[in-house]
């Protein structure tokens, strides 16, 4: 059965930033380090934008892909 784009980005915002909220992580690296908060920034602005450009089968195989790895491991 396939997920829903949302539903994919909900899981992989779990997967990748835990129980925090990714502008929360986005302002934690930030209070660290304003360059490397800089980056987070860029970088979760284009985690974003890849999901709204990947079809939704392809994030559906992703997901269960990594979601199948981890049970390997």
């Amino acid at each position: 059965m396939a997920i829903s784009k949302d539903e994919t980005k909900q899981l992989l915002e779990r997967m990748i930033f835990d129980a925090t909220d990714p502008q929360d992580w986005v302002q934690d690296v930030w209070g660290l380090s304003p360059m490397m908060g800089d980056s987070a920034a860029k970088l979760l602005e284009a985690f974003y934008i890849l999901i709204d450009c990947c079809p939704e089968e392809q994030l559906d195989n992703l997901v269960k892909g990594l979601y199948r790895e981890q049970l390997e491991l």
